[in-house]
């Protein structure tokens, strides 16, 4: 118990809550600009974390992160355009709620059921760290080739309307993915000689053309429907959160689960989590029609997986040193550089700053509640400028966060493309979001099923060997026949007889 006081004098130390309260402010701001994601944020703070102590250090980046995911979610209600990737899951059905003129409900339940999944995950945390990190030390790249599969399989759920049109997307999505250097021998795929394209298509450019792009061409093309579409009233978020949480609190109890699941398997992360916590809901929903009309429960889903991932992607980097995502890849070395050696260890040579750690994370959730209703007040009345002068205002923002991740004018030309591409795709009845989870985690698949031949000798058996990729696979294998089954003609319901 003194670890635990000493924790406690640590973190409500003057100078800790003001570095807590600035890294809110800018995790907020960060998470709110399409293309500056969450572990930009992470990385922008690691030189500032320097000439700090472990605890304010910690303290910075753990809330910034948290402010940044929920961020992320209000410019993707308001203008389609996802702040952060762990954002794009929901962005569809979020803007549709503003069309209907339900932006207030929606920002509302993104605010509450965020805070709500970060405790979730956090208390996962503090509680079964030990126990989560055990088994996700046991997956391989066996196990995570299938549940690459998995979330692959997402795609037949995300995609509104045609299933065939989803699968089309997801297709075009790991087609575009294979562009690059080949993981397994090294030579360059389809980059026609550019030199630009032999790092890939990088994924946040390709993200924000997507989304905000074509968004931006949507609204340039019909600018005085756009201009009248968007008009909301600045009212009351909270009204009607109670029926929400009565009707769908087993949705949040569901997807703060998955999201702490998934955010402790190491590289997985809040993006994942809200893929695949959306997918499960719509698969599950007694209303599946609803989804992607702009219907409450699978933002519940989601927004309480991406949250809920940030505290399970600490029990891997905390227990074991091993990274759960990108963000807490840069905590571990802070971590390091701080003298905090990740591993068993730490728990028993420094238990102060990891029960400090525990706090800032409550702290850092609690604090978002009263800043995420500052930061939705304010950003309501962008919907007050009119379209013809926000739209180039947006596109600048879009431009500098395509331009920040890759250095060059490479990202604003992808950018640029993959919008036009997008646009076209839409106009056509294709979602967008397959294809963004293909790009998602086609890599993933692609090495993770290269390191799984080389480890077995080209057999294929070694997928099924291990007991958790074997249980993976047969359920993978089962999902997928029953889906078959289910579009296939003799699968398919007859009608009765007269």
């Amino acid at each position: 118990m003194s670890a635990v006081a000493t924790a406690f004098g640590l973190v409500f130390d003057p100078y800790v809550l003001a570095v807590i309260m600035g890294s809110a402010v800018f995790g907020m701001f960060v998470g709110a600009m399409p293309g500056l994601t969450a572990t930009m944020a992470t990385a922008l703070l690691v030189p500032v974390t320097f000439f700090m102590s472990p605890v304010p250090a910690l303290g910075a980046i753990v809330t910034a992160t948290a402010m940044a995911i929920f961020a992320g979610d209000i410019p993707a209600a308001m203008l389609r355009m996802p702040g952060t990737p762990a954002s794009a899951a929901y962005a569809d059905e979020s803007y549709e709620m503003t069309k209907k003129g339900q932006l207030d409900l929606c920002m509302g339940v993104n605010l509450v059921f965020s805070v709500l999944g970060g405790i979730f995950g956090v208390i996962i945390l503090i509680v079964l760290a030990p126990v989560l990190a055990e088994v996700a030390i046991n997956f391989s790249s066996f196990e995570y080739f299938w549940l690459a599969c998995l979330g692959l399989t997402c795609a037949v759920f995300i995609g509104t309307g045609d299933p065939l049109k989803g699968l089309l997307s997801l297709f075009i999505g790991l087609a575009i993915g294979c562009i690059g250097i080949d993981p397994a021998a090294g030579q360059p795929r389809f980059t026609f000689g550019n030199v630009d394209l032999l790092s890939g298509i990088n994924f946040i450019p390709t993200l924000i053309g997507m989304f905000a792009v074509s968004e931006l061409l949507r609204g340039a093309v019909t600018m005085e429907k756009a201009g009248k579409m968007v008009q909301q009233s600045v009212g009351n978020m909270f009204a009607g959160l109670g029926g929400v949480t009565r009707k769908y609190w087993k949705n949040f109890i569901r997807g703060s689960v998955i999201g702490t699941v998934i955010g402790a398997l190491p590289g997985a992360g809040a993006d994942i989590a809200a893929w695949v916590s959306y997918a499960v809901s719509k698969k599950l929903s007694k209303e599946p029609e609803k989804f992607g009309t702009g219907h409450i429960e699978g933002i519940v889903d989601s927004t309480s997986a991406n949250n809920s991932a940030l505290g399970g992607a600490w029990i891997p980097a905390l227990v074991f040193g091993i990274p759960g995502d990108s963000i807490t890849a840069i905590v571990i070395g802070v971590l390091y550089m701080k003298g905090m050696n990740p591993g068993p260890t730490v728990f028993l040579q420094t238990p102060e700053l990891i029960y400090a750690v525990f706090i800032i994370f409550i702290l850092a959730n609690l604090i978002m509640f009263p800043l995420g209703w500052a930061a939705i007040k304010s950003a309501k009345q962008i919907l007050r400028v009119p379209r013809n002068i926000l739209l180039p205002v947006i596109l600048i923002f879009c431009m500098v966060g395509s331009f920040a991740m890759t250095n060059s004018l490479y990202g604003v030309v992808l950018m640029v493309v993959m919008g036009v591409f997008g646009w076209l795709l839409e106009e056509h009845g294709i979602p967008v979001a397959p294809l963004i989870l293909g790009l998602v985690l086609g890599e993933m698949l692609e090495q993770n099923f290269m390191s799984s031949m080389i480890k077995s000798n080209g057999s294929f058996i070694g997928f099924l060997d291990r007991p958790i990729a074997g249980t993976l696979g047969v359920l993978t294998l089962l999902l997928w026949g029953a889906m078959l089954w289910k579009v296939l003609p003799f699968g398919r319901r007859q009608p009765a007889a007269a």
